[in-house]
Formats: C-alpha cells, structure tokens, sequence
C-alpha cells in the first residue's frame, strides 16, 4: 500500500481528531483522559499554522488519514528556539505498516528544513512499539521521569528521546 504524507488540511481535521480520541481512550500514548472535541482540535491546528509549525497527515490512495504527525515548539522561552517537539499517532487498525516510521522520518526532515538543532519526543515507558521507532531513529534515550503521569488508575513513566538535527 502507497501511503503519502502531506501536509494537513482544515478538511482533514476530523479523522485527526478521531485518531487522537482513539490513542486518549485506548492507550497509554496520551496522557488526556477525555477525548478532545472538534473545536479543540481545531484550535490546535489553527494555533500550529500561526506558529507557522507544521502538522502532517498520511493519507492511504483512498485518500483516507491513517496517521498525522504534528512538529510544536519545546518549550515558549526564546533560547529552546532551535528545538522542537514532535507528535505521531497512527490509526489503530494501521499500526505496524510502517507509517510511523514514514511520518517520523518526514518529522525529521521538515525539522532540519526549518533550521531546528534537536527534536524531542516523549514517549510513554509502556510503549514498545514508540520506543523501538525512536531508537530505529537515531534518538537518543535522555531522561526517564518517573510517576509522572496517572491514568488506568496507576502511575506512568515518561521517557524523552532526543535527536540532533545538523550536528
């Protein structure tokens, strides 16, 4: 199956937010616990195309998102300006074809086109498949904070990953 990765539209709001609401519900890859609703999301998406950072989707050739990829700012401070956060989410029904892996690479070449020096991403500890992509990836395993997350009615550890960009 061709998948395509392009940047998102205002149309495909929708299916991003319903592959979110899925990952709040059903996992661990969200630390939310409510989904978000369709004026949330388009908030978001409207804030990321201010901010002039990018949000992505991979669209199966039936023209369907089967994932989005999002690339936000680390931290709002003026010196964490060469470093941004990235975001992967991948419909249920689609993981393990190897979108993410097409969507984290397009993460990583959009970084690099933007000039950034290092890309984050946060990952759950519990998430096996997330933590073999970054690794697969060249991120680096940086911090692991622990119990810093609730949700399932137990405690969570989150591990962030970092890559540079243009050592």
């Amino acid at each position: 199956m061709t998948i395509l990765i392009q940047p998102a539209q205002t149309h495909h709001i929708p299916a991003i937010l319903e592959i979110y609401n899925e990952a709040v519900l059903n996992s661990t890859a969200s630390y939310d616990y409510e989904p978000s609703t369709l004026e949330q999301r388009t908030q978001w998406f409207n804030h990321h195309q201010e901010l002039g950072l990018p949000v992505f989707v991979a669209l199966d050739p039936a023209d369907c998102v089967v994932g989005w990829g999002s690339l936000s700012k680390f931290r709002d401070k003026i010196g964490y300006q060469y470093t941004l956060e990235h975001s992967v989410y991948i419909a249920v029904d689609q993981r393990g074809q190897g979108i993410g892996s097409l969507m984290l690479q397009n993460l990583i070449d959009t970084a690099c086109g933007l000039g950034k020096h290092v890309l984050i991403g946060g990952v759950d500890s519990s998430n096996e498949a997330s933590l073999r992509l970054h690794k697969t990836f060249g991120f680096e395993e940086v911090a692991r904070f622990k119990q810093v997350g609730f949700k399932y009615n137990r405690w969570l550890d989150v591990i962030f990953f970092q890559r540079f960009l243009n050592p």
